[in-house]
């Protein structure tokens, strides 16, 4: 998939585990049941151990990933040659400067780049790179960031297509984005104040060298963010003409997981660097250690010499293995298959498991939860688009899916011997849906709002604007955006869910808690942002009764 797509798929993803409720108001029934078995995985902690079971010793129990690249489950497992490099790296002090001057002329070397750079995470090189074309190596300018008084160049160009979360990283310098629609306004929208333009590489027609032959005749420099890619030597981005393209390099390149990979104009990049740790200004916070410099070089020369066929090749087999393991499973239907020729975004084999839910009682999303929530924990996805698909026409059909690039030896038989015994296990059909209780109120109206973050409050409104039945209806007002609600209650058990989408952002709210008269006192899910805590009271109205009248005139007086 591309990155943009599995962006959304993040943002659906929660909304199929349910309510996310820790309230110990609640009572421990009233919780999910995968977030019951999530929170008994982690255990006491006990003193640090290391070794195999580093993790467990301080009650943390590790993931086998057959989920893809994704930093919250830890992306990828750095190569051999990766961790010998900075085994030696750290047991050496260097200056730092002199390191990243040595690094950036072999990176260059290796993949044909005019120039390399080590940063300490995609995010941290697209942050550095902004900076550094702001201040154009002017020191003066770049301790002023992010007031951008003064400065001749303020404006960044994003295409809607790729505007991202990752673009926090562009706007934390203080620029001004300009998010256009099409290539006409494109054109349109390069000024004398355009200091970039970045982009995800796309399909016409916003492919980079669409985006690049406008860009280039404007003196315009163009950053593609590449992160999730693999590696093409010679760079097929920097060919297109863009001036800088950044990788994460804890993902497909297998370096460590705390760097990022950028390549391109030795100018840009020496501003980058100059704007970067351990010099002072506004990316000094992105330090890059000595480490991971020499890591990320390391997972490149490798890259360089890797048998990418055999490695693929490899990854199939394991799929096999557990496809193998799987045939035969009444209603169990297996597909492997290949990235297409050419494929460079998140490209890996996969298999997807299909089967009948009604046949063997259990759903995908089901599997997966008890795939990552029992041990030993096993990360997959789950087919929920062919799921709705299939159910327009034929029989259900519900699914997991496994992907194989970030797995690692002797995790196919794991992982085959966990998914057989969870579709081979006698379970009865399940119960039907128990009917919601009749709610013990109506609550059409306007609640007033005490959210309680983690440091901070805020004042926020419910308008529940239609009650039908058990189900609810009607808008959130935050402090700085007015969203759509919707809900239902339970008996007084009262569930809201609201989305607040913004070009670059989504911020997804739960609320579950419990009607107690006119108060509702509960918590909230926030996804990726975890959990706050609510308070919410119906706003009372004056009793008296005025009459309006309308006056019969002009103002005699003021």
């Amino acid at each position: 998939m591309k990155r943009r797509e599995i962006l959304k798929e993040l943002t659906m993803i929660p909304l199929a585990g349910g309510v996310l409720s820790t309230s110990a108001a609640f009572a421990e029934s009233s919780k999910p049941k995968w977030f019951q078995k999530a929170a008994a995985a982690v255990s006491a902690p006990g003193p640090l151990k290391p070794g195999p079971q580093i993790y467990q010793s301080i009650g943390v129990e590790p993931i086998i990933n057959c989920r893809g690249t994704f930093t919250i489950i830890g992306a990828s497992i750095e190569l051999p040659e990766v961790r010998e490099a900075m085994e030696y790296a750290c047991q050496y002090n260097v200056q730092i400067d002199e390191l990243a001057f040595g690094v950036g002329q072999r990176l260059a070397e290796i993949t044909g780049a005019e120039w390399g750079m080590v940063s300490s995470g995609c995010a941290a090189g697209m942050n550095e790179v902004t900076a550094g074309i702001i201040a154009g190596g002017n020191p003066e300018k770049l301790i002023r960031i992010p007031n951008l008084e003064g400065f001749e160049k303020t404006e960044v160009i994003i295409p809607r297509s790729s505007r991202n979360v990752y673009d926090h990283a562009i706007r934390n310098i203080g620029v001004k984005i300009i998010t256009i629609e099409t290539i006409e306004e494109l054109k349109k929208a390069i000024t004398p104040r355009t200091a970039m333009i970045y982009m995800m590489p796309g399909e016409e027609p916003w492919s980079v060298k669409s985006v690049a032959d406008i860009a280039k005749p404007a003196g315009v420099p163009l950053l593609v963010d590449a992160a999730a890619e693999r590696l093409t030597i010679p760079n097929i981005h920097l060919a297109a003409g863009a001036s800088v393209v950044a990788y994460s390099g804890g993902k497909v390149i297998r370096g460590p997981q705390c760097a990022g990979l950028l390549l391109g104009s030795k100018d840009v990049l020496m501003s980058a660097w100059q704007a970067s740790a351990p010099h002072h200004g506004p990316c000094r916070n992105n330090k890059v250690g000595r480490e991971e410099m020499i890591g990320m070089l390391a997972a490149v020369e490798a890259w360089a010499t890797r048998d990418h066929k055999a490695e693929m090749k490899m990854w199939v087999s394991w799929l096999n293995t557990i496809s193998g393991k799987l045939n035969g499973i009444p209603s169990v239907q297996l597909d492997v298959r290949e990235p297409k020729e050419g494929a460079l975004d998140n490209a890996t084999p996969t298999l997807t498991v299909t089967w009948d839910p009604t046949k063997l009682n259990i759903t995908g999303q089901e599997v997966a939860d008890e795939l990552q929530t029992t041990k030993p924990r096993v990360a997959v996805g789950t087919g929920y688009r062919r799921g709705q698909a299939a159910a327009q026409s034929g029989p259900p059909t519900t699914s997991i899916t496994v992907a194989a690039y970030m797995m690692g030896p002797g995790n196919d038989k794991i992982v085959a011997e966990r998914i057989r015994e969870i579709l081979t296990r006698k379970r009865s059909a399940p119960k039907a849906e128990t009917a919601m209780k009749a709610p013990t109120a109506q609550i059409a109206g306007r609640w007033d709002v005490d959210i309680e973050f983690y440091t901070s409050t805020s004042k926020h409104t419910f308008i529940i604007e239609r009650q039908d039945g058990n189900y609810l209806y009607g808008t959130h007002k935050g402090e700085f955006a007015t969203r759509e609600l919707f809900g239902n209650i339970d008996g007084d058990d009262v569930r809201f869910q609201s989305r607040y989408s913004a070009p670059g952002d989504n911020v997804v709210m739960t609320f579950h808690g419990k009607l107690s008269g006119e108060t509702i006192t509960g918590e909230i899910d926030m996804v990726e942002y975890i959990n706050a805590k609510f308070t919410a009271k119906k706003a009372t109205f004056p009793s008296n009764r005025q009459r309006i009248n309308i006056p019969a005139g002009r103002p005699l007086s003021t």
